[in-house]
């Protein structure tokens, strides 16, 4: 049936102004009823502002541009590495999130966020009464981590579910950073475990300290460290876990046939798709829009009011990380290394993230030239000291995620106040620069527990995991491709395997 075209343009403006407004709330309510369920189990209604809906839908929208950074993942790690292994590196970053999902259902969003009120966002309920298992040291309450939520059983409101969503799509970016540093030799087989073991303990531990209301968090208001460890979007918590996770592995596991040769010679295995890992770069550098704004209704408890702010900053993080390493590898090469330019984006980005919502533009640029900088001195770094990263994960992650930890200490400006508290500390956040010293002694001591959770308890673990099930393929396989051995599938079916790279 065939409408007509006066009734076929009616129908067609309804439907673009409903996909148009579909995201926003609603003009005719400032407050939408929402049914919940009293003691005794009948529904009552309760009239919530719009203000929880815009913190609710805007953290949603804001984490599916997160989850849309999992493809980005996929074409940088695919594109730098070689040809006859590109199923088998897209497979666990897909497989990275649907790990992610499984396990912080179950356990790890317990284990993280069960022990502290969730962020309010706007004013939806947050987890009541929850449950923080704590140990009492030096006079001070040590909270180690939550007991409320395993499989979000008893968890009823949206907040507490939009939150869940936020968190596991920044978990499954954790999850994804290690196969990067690890392609092209390890088994799927230890790459499952590996991926159950970062959503189950790992991760939502170091996330109780840092975000749960933790020991970490609290270092302020127990010891007077400034405002705690303070990480706004995850430099440290997300980027320097999985790039330290990712350093650990790939010494258990050794470096590639063929990558070093004798007297610490460095031969080369070019990537096969640079157009494709350069547009993976773009897609995560859109994504990360999401990461770090998408922090704010969260962090704020629904205070939206610095979003174009930390978008900027966070534009302008990765721009001077992308500038940095263009003008450090021109210099050095007389050409500019396109590998290593998006690494310098990348690294920016991951850089600026825990500053994102306290520092000003010249600030954020700042913090991203160094951040581009360190990863160009890191990738060096670990091909002297022989440490195979295939496409740079370590350094993008790793060194220039710590660093991005200590600049809070040190860039804080005090102007974001997020109403007058961070982590039960009154007034705004603020680094050496700006009068407070505690505040990057709090920082230090995050990135020494990153040092000690993140690579220590990853090694022993990657050790475990080589020593009992196997974490490296067969040599006559990794030297074939992994592609059909472990998956089944080449990446390209034309491509010709017997040791061509």
């Amino acid at each position: 049936m065939r409408l007509k075209p006066h009734l076929a343009k009616t129908l067609g403006g309804s439907v673009l102004a409903g996909l148009l407004f579909a995201g926003l709330p609603s003009t005719a309510s400032t407050a939408r009823a929402a049914d919940t369920l009293t003691a005794g189990g009948a529904t009552a209604t309760t009239i919530l502002p719009a203000t929880v809906t815009l913190s609710v839908e805007w953290t949603l929208i804001a984490s599916f541009l997160v989850m849309f950074m999992m493809a980005g993942f996929a074409l940088v790690e695919t594109g730098l590495c070689r040809a006859k292994n590109a199923a088998h590196t897209t497979f666990v970053t897909l497989m990275s999130f649907v790990f992610a999902a499984t396990g912080f259902w179950i356990c790890g969003f317990a284990l993280m966020q069960g022990g502290a009120p969730a962020p309010a966002l706007g004013g939806t309920p947050g987890l009541e009464a929850a449950r923080e298992v704590s140990i009492l040291l030096l006079g001070k309450t040590f909270g180690l981590f939550a007991t409320k939520g395993f499989f979000l059983t008893g968890l009823q409101n949206a907040g507490v579910f939009a939150l869940f969503f936020a968190q596991v799509v920044l978990l499954a970016v954790a999850v994804t950073i290690p196969t990067g540093a690890m392609a092209e030799r390890w088994t799927l087989k230890g790459f499952y475990i590996y991926a159950c073991f970062v959503s189950v303990l790992l991760y939502p531990l170091f996330g109780n300290w840092a975000w749960g209301g933790g020991w970490l968090a609290n270092l302020g208001a127990n010891f007077g460290l400034g405002h705690g460890y303070v990480d706004f979007a995850g430099s440290g918590v997300v980027h320097a876990l999985g790039g330290l996770c990712g350093l650990a592995g790939a010494m258990v596991l050794g470096p590639r046939i063929g990558k070093f040769g004798k007297g610490g010679r460095i031969n080369p295995m070019p990537a096969h798709h640079i157009p494709m890992a350069l547009a993976g770069c773009i897609i995560l550098a859109i994504g990360w829009f999401g990461f770090t704004t998408g922090r704010a209704a969260l962090a704020s408890g629904g205070d939206l009011d610095r979003i174009g702010i930390i978008a900027v900053v966070t534009l302008l993080g990765g721009a001077g990380g992308a500038l940095a390493s263009w003008a450090y590898t021109l210099f050095i090469g007389g050409k500019p290394d396109p590998t290593l330019v998006g690494n310098g984006l990348l690294a920016g980005l991951v850089g600026i993230s825990a500053s994102a919502g306290f520092v000003g533009s010249g600030a954020g640029f700042l913090i991203g030239a160094v951040a581009g900088l360190l990863v160009c001195w890191s990738v060096n770094l670990c091909d002297k000291f022989q440490v195979d990263d295939p496409v740079g994960a370590i350094s993008i992650h790793g060194a220039s995620g710590l660093w991005g930890v200590l600049a809070v200490g040190i860039f804080a400006d005090g102007t974001a106040a997020y109403g007058g508290s961070w982590n039960g500390v009154d007034g705004p956040v603020k680094g050496c620069l700006h009068g407070d010293w505690g505040q990057l002694g709090a920082q230090l001591i995050g990135c020494g527990t990153l040092a000690v959770w993140a690579f220590g308890v990853s090694w022993v673990f990657w050790r475990i995991v080589d020593e009992f099930v196997g974490l490296r393929v067969l040599p006559e396989v990794e030297i074939q491709g992994l592609d059909v051995s472990e998956t089944g599938v080449l990446g390209y079916p034309t491509f010709h395997t017997g040791g061509k790279e």
